[in-house]
């Protein structure tokens, strides 16, 4: 949130240094595991939306309706600021 400091995981901020570093870009859950956490197994894919949710919780006013971290529904997610 704007102003404030959020207490985020290594791993929460991994992803949202990632999401940074490519604004606007959308990115599958199999590309963040592998960019990410470095590794791509479908059967960890909900490890993702876990942190997701986690860091939605964490940065955004109302994370039921995401300001930074958007869904792209049938592909992915993408960071805007």
């Amino acid at each position: 949130m704007h102003g404030s400091e959020a207490e985020l995981t290594a791993r929460e901020f991994d992803l949202l240094w990632h999401f940074a570093c490519h604004r606007g870009r959308v990115f599958s859950r199999a590309q963040l595991l592998d960019a990410v956490w470095g590794y791509n197994h479908e059967g960890y894919e909900h490890t993702v939306n876990t942190h997701i949710n986690r860091l939605r919780n964490k940065i955004e006013t109302n994370a039921a309706e995401p300001v930074y971290v958007q869904t792209v529904w049938g592909v992915g997610y993408r960071f805007l600021d």
